[in-house]
């Protein structure tokens, strides 16, 4: 959802500011380390061994490539060697912290959670995915009522001057929550670009669409000067991130500059306005922000699923609802004066 996902960016920039995500406690525990190289040269942690750690001499897997070996629900994970041995050492340590009175610690920037089905954070992925199924709701409802309830013009064309423009962010938010599941169920090179990639361009995309609704513009040629360098430069720093480096301090600030123009033209939009339901909006930015302590105040998985981010992916899905609700809102409102002034 658009404006809560304005917020968590924020957060997570001012975050990653008090620190390196991947200097990690865990990870930086000899006990770990030499738990994970004694298991990337034997293949072995006590009676437990991997198939995918057998090598010849020659480097190359005895019993063949991973997707060879593993069942078919896991093949597409791309669990190797060396993401087994990191997984089942980070159990093994977690269980001698925890009969020794210690707390959870964070492996490679990451809370210690236990796979379901090969899936790294089961509940954040079924978050994501409601979430996924919120906005498609949302969308659907927003076309039925554009196209089936409220009147057309003679061209079979809806009332509505912003309907285009919400379609394309439907189906943004659509791409974006659907790369935050599977970057959820496998963290891996590609997945961490296709889940950032997305996020950079709903967010800019939501910058054009925010400027556009606030400011009521409607002229095509205002429209094409106002959206050609924001989209010029978001598809800038997509390819940059994807083909020259990606460089998490830089996207961040990109990230919160976005955010932050965004939040402020709403906020300011929603307070000069006499829009019926401007106070759906207010709900969702302040519902957003409170949520959004949940990101401040990160905890451990309980039980080894349910952490402060999944809490925070929970709490995005009424909130979408609402968002969606102020879309049609502002649809029928717009439509219905734009009626009214051609009779």
């Amino acid at each position: 959802m658009m404006i809560t996902r304005y917020w968590i960016a924020f957060i997570v920039v001012l975050s990653c500011l008090l620190g390196v995500l991947d200097a990690s406690a865990g990870d930086a525990d000899p006990r770990y380390r030499a738990c994970v190289k004694k298991c990337e040269e034997t293949g072995c942690i006590g009676q437990r061994c991997f198939p995918q750690c057998k090598f010849s001499s020659e480097g190359v897997s005895i019993e063949g490539p991973w997707y060879m070996q593993e069942p078919l629900y896991l093949r597409w994970k791309q669990w190797d060697c060396q993401s087994d041995c990191r997984y089942n050492c980070m159990l093994d340590r977690e269980e001698e912290r925890e009969a020794s009175g210690n707390g959870p610690v964070k492996y490679h920037g990451k809370w210690p959670f236990k796979r379901v089905y090969g899936i790294q954070e089961p509940l954040s992925v079924a978050f994501s995915a409601l979430n996924l199924a919120m906005h498609f709701h949302g969308w659907l409802s927003f076309f039925i009522l554009l196209y089936y309830k409220l009147p057309l013009k003679q061209e079979k064309k809806a009332y509505y001057e912003y309907a285009s423009l919400w379609h394309i962010y439907g189906l943004l938010s659509l791409n974006s929550w659907f790369w935050s599941a599977v970057f959820h169920s496998r963290d891996v090179d590609l997945t961490e670009k296709l889940d950032y990639s997305s996020a950079v361009a709903l967010l800019g995309y939501s910058l054009i669409l925010a400027i556009l609704r606030s400011f009521n513009v409607r002229n095509e040629a205002a429209r094409v000067m106002v959206t050609a360098p924001l989209l010029a430069f978001v598809t800038t720093h997509i390819l940059y991130l994807n083909f020259y480096t990606l460089d998490y301090g830089w996207n961040m600030k990109v990230c919160v500059v976005m955010v932050v123009a965004q939040l402020l033209l709403w906020a300011i939009w929603a307070g000069v306005t006499h829009h019926p339901s401007r106070w759906k909006l207010w709900v969702v930015v302040v519902a957003g922000a409170l949520a959004m302590l949940l990101e401040i105040y990160d905890f451990p998985p309980y039980q080894g699923f349910l952490d402060a981010h999944a809490l925070w992916h929970a709490t995005t899905i009424p909130l979408t609802y609402i968002w969606w609700s102020f879309i049609r809102d502002d649809a029928e409102f717009l439509s219905s004066n734009l009626l009214k002034k051609t009779k």
